[in-house]
């Protein structure tokens, strides 16, 4: 097997070894009774997940530009580029739906592993070196503190840590300007598969290639033409995704907007050590093998004094980047996240990667021009005074960290274990049984400090971040009763209360306004907000409605509650048809805003503080935190904003004259009629739609003659059109003015950026296959000039010559 594979292989093997062992030992999902089910893990991958999988059987409400389940009915492709975009994510439909928890972990175990390898193939690329060296530090960039603390719950990231050394071995391919067609195919595969981390990949890219340049003399103008090309075509190709994420971006309801504040010091140095955590800290961690090795190249004096230089520099610019504010908005495209302000970190593990590796191989060493290794050159290990002096800055970096709180006693003892291991290794001799202790040492160094840090970021994520009870047989047996209830597009079923997650209509079933992700539209909030829904996450997580009138209002048929499914009897078509008039302007009181969009009066409000009897009593106290009663029957709220509003909540029924309602704090109740109710709701039954069909990316429906207004039940977001007229916002919702005569509808939805992506991508292809054709003509393969230019950048071929086909080392610096 060659060496290159089994680098790869054995990087592979060692990142998932680490990463199973330290679940292991925490005990956490599948390892263990502790699960995994926290913050956007609980309330959006694995739903996504859930909901990808029924795309992918056929078995989705909706289709790639439109989903019918979530939020009444939202666009799905900027959801798509954004959490499932990546190649990896279509395999969660290998294993059965019940099992998507376990297939969204094999796949975040998975895109650690191939980090790892991509990693180590690139490290194999740059330079000659030990095989089993280049597999340990590949592993050690993949199972850097940022995969195993953040991007483990998070696992749409991990394609930017597969990104990063894909990029950088286009950049290879740049500087030596090679692979034109397959540069820019793996540019635009890494920016679909997720378009923020790729783009800091790609900074990271940058940097890096620019240090190759210096250190290698190859900077040309003609170079960064080339990559500024390679870059722009291969994110033309991304564009049909790209686009429509970044305008659904736009139309996003706004959430946290911070200011960004550097770390202390010894907390940003107590990160690079293993066994720490902190949220809004730099999960820097790297193995102590890779970080001895990054600090003693400036030690190594037979590598010539540029290389030596350029990459610790670089190591400490991203560093500082990390901690100043403009470069923090450049590494976050201008915008400071609304969680971890650290999102960039992986880059800073991957130079440190490459840095460590220049000083195993010297990086001066001799290389083919093809780029392939040579020959190991002469000296290709550290010498003493290199160990000593690397050794030496680790133990300061370790020291100016012990007054940080985030500092942990294991991490100093595994720190220094690991320190001592590492450096004796590198000072062993390298054959026999020394080789084999030295290997040893190493690795047992990387898995016994990755696996470490991943058992301990396990237990402190579920003691810091909020967490939702895993999938089990209840969420089953709830999943089989929605399904049976299941009657859309005829009327809605709603997943209903307690949540799960954040996207239940997702991961259970059913058609419901819960939505969770970074694209929840404005629009949507704002309705929900005025008819008196709950939120969380400052807006962006939209908490079901369980209300006879906006049932009715949005079709639900049935819906979960108190343990079963039960139906309604009062719910509406998905079309309806109002009379002509302007659209009903939404006031502050959630019960008048109910009421204008039924049309019909329906609320009494309560006669010294309580209600009429036999009357329905709501409570609307978006504010308020704590127990609300009426009798014996008591509902608790979670209030506050602007982080968390509480949604409008029955009291049930008024049974007992002049009976007042004990409150959390100040809020306002409405008394509901329900004979009134039925009597609205058959009035617009009569001017209903006769049939309606829904489609992966529309609706249509035939409706009663006699003209008005059509009101679809589905929010009035961007991207709908509809046939004959401009469709407008009635209260939120989708609605279209219609004619004395007209009795059809016909809408279609297109994600806003949709076309423009797919002629930005139509334009990069043809670029990049002009390209080629220009680089496989004929005619221009055999002109003088292009033959001249290629004698001049490759020289001679095979046999003797006056240039070499091995780029020799340069003399030291030293």
């Amino acid at each position: 097997m060659p060496n290159t594979t089994r680098s790869c292989l054995l990087s592979a093997l060692l990142s998932a070894v680490a990463v199973c062992g330290g679940d292991a030992v925490a005990r956490v999902f599948p390892f263990g009774p502790r699960h995994r089910a926290v913050n956007d893990l609980a309330n959006q991958f694995v739903p996504f997940h859930a909901h990808l999988w029924d795309l992918l059987r056929g078995r989705a409400d909706g289709g790639l530009l439109l989903d019918w389940r979530a939020g009444w009915g939202t666009s799905f492709l900027p959801d798509y580029g954004t959490y499932l975009s990546s190649p990896f994510a279509p395999l969660v439909a290998l294993l059965p739906r019940a099992d998507v928890e376990y297939a969204v972990y094999a796949v975040t175990v998975l895109k650690t592993a191939v980090a790892a390898a991509a990693m180590t193939f690139l490290l194999r690329r740059l330079g000659p070196g030990a095989w089993w060296w280049a597999a340990v530090l590949g592993a050690s960039y993949a199972l850097c503190g940022w995969s195993l603390a953040e991007g483990t719950y998070n696992p749409m990231w991990l394609d930017g840590l597969i990104a990063l050394p894909l990029l950088c071995l286009v950049g290879e391919w740049v500087r030596e300007g090679r692979r034109p067609l397959l540069g820019p195919l793996v540019m635009a595969v890494c920016w679909a598969a997720n378009f923020y981390t790729a783009y800091m990949a790609t900074l990271g890219a940058a940097l890096v290639l620019l240090v190759r340049l210096a250190v290698t003399d190859s900077f040309r103008v003609r170079t960064l033409a080339r990559a500024a090309a390679t870059t722009g075509v291969g994110v033309g190709l991304a564009a049909p995704v790209l686009l429509p994420v970044l305008l659904g971006s736009r139309h996003a309801h706004p959430g946290l907007v911070r200011e960004f504040a550097p770390v202390a010091g010894t907390d940003f140095l107590a990160r690079l050590l293993p066994v720490t955590y902190g949220f809004a800290t730099p999960a820097a961690f790297v193995c102590t093998a890779v970080l001895l090795l990054a600090a003693a190249l400036p030690f190594r004096r037979d590598v010539p004094g540029r290389e030596r230089w350029l990459w610790p520099g670089l190591c400490a610019a991203v560093a500082a980047s990390t901690q100043w504010g403009p470069t923090h908005l450049l590494w976050h495209a201008f915008t400071t996240p609304n969680g971890s302000p650290y999102r960039q970190t992986f880059v800073l593990s991957g130079v440190l990667v490459l840095t460590a590796w220049t000083t195993l191989t010297r990086g001066g060493g001799v290389v083919l021009e093809g780029g392939g290794p040579g020959p190991s050159p002469a000296h290709d290990r550290p010498d003493r005074r290199t160990v000593a002096g690397g050794s030496a800055v680790v133990l300061v970096l370790a020291l100016a960290a012990l007054p940080s709180p985030v500092l942990t006693p294991w991490a100093l003892v595994l720190a220094g274990a690991g320190l001592a291991a590492v450096a004796g290794a590198l000072l062993l001799p390298r054959r026999g049984r020394y080789g084999v202790l030295a290997a040893l040492l190493v690795t047992g160094t990387l898995l016994g400090q990755a696996s470490a840090t991943t058992a301990y970021a396990d237990r402190e994520r579920l003691v810091r971040l909020d967490d939702y009870p895993p999938l089990g047989a209840e969420e089953e047996r709830r999943a089989a009763a929605l399904a049976a209830a299941d009657g859309w597009p005829a009327y809605r079923t709603d997943p209903g209360l307690p949540r799960v997650a954040g996207n239940d209509p997702l991961l259970l079933g059913g058609q419901g306004a819960a939505y969770y992700s970074s694209h929840t539209p404005a629009v949507l909030t704002a309705a929900l907000d005025a008819l008196g829904g709950g939120w969380t996450s400052r807006g962006r997580n939209l908490q079901g409605l369980d209300n006879p009138v906006t049932d009715a209002l949005f079709g639900v048929g049935a819906r979960w509650r108190d343990g079963g499914v039960v139906r309604t009897d009062t719910r509406l078509p998905l079309v309806t048809v109002r009379p002509p008039g302007p659209p009903p302007a939404h006031g502050r009181s959630p019960f008048r805003n109910q009421e204008l969009l039924l049309g019909s009066r329906v609320y009494e409000a309560p006669h010294a503080g309580a209600c009429r009897v036999g009357t329905e009593v709501f409570l609307w106290a978006p504010d308020a935190t704590g127990p609300a009663r009426l009798g014996d029957r008591e509902v608790r709220l979670l209030g506050g904003r602007p982080k968390r509003q509480a949604a409008m909540v029955s009291l049930g029924f008024q049974r007992t004259p002049g009976l007042r309602p004990g409150l959390p704090g100040p809020g306002e109740l409405g008394c509901l009629d329900h004979g009134r109710l039925r009597t609205a709701v058959a009035a617009l039954r009569a001017r209903a739609a006769t049939s309606v069909e829904v489609t992966p990316s529309g609706i249509r429906a035939v409706l009663p003659p006699g003209g008005g207004t059509a009101v679809v039940a589905a929010p009035r977001i961007a991207g709908w059109h509809c046939e004959g007229a401009e469709p407008i916002s009635y209260g939120g919702l989708l609605a279209v003015p219609l004619g004395a005569g007209r009795t059809e509808l016909a809408c279609s939805f297109r994600p806003p950026g949709l076309r423009a992506g797919l002629a930005a991508g139509a334009v990069a292809a043809m670029a990049l296959l002009l390209g080629a054709g220009l680089r496989s003509s004929p005619g221009l393969r055999s002109s003088p000039g292009l033959r001249s230019f290629r004698r001049r950048r490759s020289g001679p071929g095979p046999g003797p010559g006056p240039r070499s086909l091995l780029r020799r080392p340069r003399a030291s610096a030293g």
